[in-house]
């Protein structure tokens, strides 16, 4: 009888389970296996060691890992140093415009990264507009390519990354902890670095391990600012359009060792925080701190002096872009030139961004939606096995998920290359933890009671679920997808491994004019992106902002 009765509640997890399964095992794990047994397969197709015994003995191989690793551990170490402090002003001092100020330290995380390493080097490259004037001044300055440049792109547009888990948890620790720590005479400064910082070290350590995994596989910073320093995923890309034959195996080397580092990286956080218990019992919000006039000051130049130095780069590009240039020199003369030569050559890759970035969205949210969902409301082994593999993707670098889905759907039972559905496919499988992550957070804000009574009521759970719980959820839904949109749209990782010349988008035109050393027309179509992601955030926040006001 209770079975009876369990069986249609347990119908539409275990369909959603099965589709999602199904789903990454067909378009993520088959690539990544794909990938991996051509690291291990001769050109006839016949197992052997050699590949990974060439690429271990090669010099190259060693200084991009030593690169790519010293790279990603800088960015995280800098992101962690300027964006901890960044959380803790906001969280315990009254910051004038806090709530500008978060919204605009979230932005550098939905615009394009590499469009902020072309503007580094507009500004600071060899004839770059600030190093040509440093340079008239009689002021020395070195060039901007290579480690300095990495480094300083990442940390402007990664930081977000440790700010916003640090900001949340900071919110979250129990008053009385702090409370207690002062009460026994210790100073504020020392219960903040003994007590608190502690407390909240996963949130940080979360946020590291983003920035970490994400300067380690990023593609578009290091094409633009590395230079002569090889880097693994800019390496791996080099070796897959270089290689003849239908067995990448050169590449494949390197993509199987991207995933381990990345790999590497999550499983020691996991197994760091796993040793340690950090939980509280959060009855009450630590209040602010009652500071002087001259630390709040402080604090507001230093939230203030972060967030927006971190937006120069993507203002100045947007200037630069109505500035005429000669190749890579800009002459100082204003006009619509680069966006004339840019739309001239064809509008098909505007357009193709937005039909492109649409379709993944609404097929990310549609899948990660229900997910979420199972997730948060369901335990079993399938869910448990659902949230590690829907996890996967953020382990993945762009570049390495191309590569697998161009090996695994060139040829046999399904063809996908050279057509838009498999960057499609492709952006899915990469956004979707997002997705998932997005809506069990809002989830965890429904009580499960109302869910409950309506099944009880004798409505099926999914009528329940699309019925009841999606129009709960939809605020947060609509926000989610359309931060999926931008961050699709200024995808550039998987889309230059797998993008046919009918299906360019404005980051291959981007990534085009600057192999061709077409400053201008780079500069008006990285406008054109920051345009496309703020634009559409900005629309959205209007129109939630209205909806909340009418039901109120």
């Amino acid at each position: 009888m209770i079975a009876a009765i369990l069986a249609p509640r347990l119908r539409f997890p275990l369909a959603v389970g099965t589709i999602a399964v199904l789903f990454l095992g067909l378009f993520l794990l088959y690539p990544l296996f794909s990938v991996f047994q051509a690291s291990f397969l001769d050109p006839a197709g016949a197992p052997t060691l050699a590949n990974y015994a060439r690429m271990l003995t090669r010099p190259l191989f060693y200084r991009s890992l030593a690169n790519s690793l010293t790279v990603a551990l800088w960015a995280t170490v800098a992101t962690v140093a300027i964006g901890v402090p960044l959380a803790v002003c906001l969280a315990r001092l009254a910051v004038p415009g806090k709530t500008a100020l978060l919204a605009l330290a979230a932005l550098p995380l939905v615009l394009p990264s590499f469009v902020g390493a072309y503007a580094l080097v507009l500004l600071l490259g060899r004839a770059g507009i600030v190093t040509t004037a440093l340079q008239s001044l009689g002021v020395p300055f070195g060039s901007i390519y290579g480690m300095p440049g990495l480094v300083l792109t990442y940390t402007l547009t990664l930081f977000p990354y440790v700010v916003l888990p640090t900001l949340a948890a900071l919110k979250a620790v129990d008053v009385s902890i702090e409370e207690a720590g002062q009460n026994l005479g210790a100073a504020r400064a020392r219960v903040l670095f003994t007590v608190t910082l502690p407390v909240v070290l996963p949130s940080i350590l979360a946020g590291a391990l983003l920035v970490f995994m994400e300067a380690l596989e990023n593609f578009g910073v290091p094409f633009v600012l590395a230079e002569d320093m090889p880097v693994l995923s800019v390496q791996a890309y080099k070796l897959f359009v270089g290689e003849v034959g239908a067995n990448p195996a050169s590449a494949g080397v390197l993509a199987v060792m991207l995933v381990a580092c990345t790999t590497g990286a999550l499983l020691l956080q996991r197994t760091y925080i796993a040793r340690r218990r950090y939980a509280t019992q959060a009855r009450a919000a630590p209040p602010e701190w009652p500071a002087r006039r001259g630390l709040r000051l402080g604090a507001a130049l230093y939230c203030w002096g972060v967030v927006l130095f971190a937006l120069v780069p993507f203002g100045a590009v947007i200037v630069l872009s109505f500035v005429r240039f000669r190749g890579p020199v800009s002459t100082g003369e204003l006009g619509f030139d680069n966006f004339v030569l840019l739309f001239a050559r064809s509008p098909e890759p505007l357009f193709n961004t937005i039909l492109l970035a649409s379709g993944a969205a609404a097929g990310a949210t549609l899948l990660g939606v229900p997910i979420g969902y199972v997730l948060t409301r369901t335990r079993s082994s399938l869910t448990h096995l659902l949230d590690v593999l829907a996890m996967v993707p953020f382990a993945v670098a762009g570049t390495v998920l191309g590569i697998g889905l161009v090996i695994a759907f060139n040829s046999g039972f399904l063809v996908l290359t050279g057509g838009g559905l498999i960057l499609v496919l492709a952006y899915m499988v990469r956004k979707l933890p997002f997705s998932v992550r997005a809506s069990s957070a809002i989830l965890h804000q429904i009580d499960p009671s109302l869910e409950e009574a309506s099944i009880n009521l004798g409505v099926s759970p999914l009528r329940t679920f699309f019925g009841l719980t999606v129009p709960l959820m939809l605020g947060g839904i609509v926000g989610g997808a359309i931060l999926t949109w931008v961050t699709i749209a200024s995808e550039l990782s998987a889309t230059v491994v797998l993008y046919s010349a009918p299906w360019a988008t404005m980051t291959v035109v981007m990534f085009q004019a600057l192999e061709g050393t077409s400053a201008g027309a780079a500069a008006a179509a990285a406008t054109v992106l920051v345009v496309v992601a703020v634009v559409p955030i900005a629309l959205v926040y209007r129109l939630l902002r209205r909806h909340q006001a009418a039901l109120m």
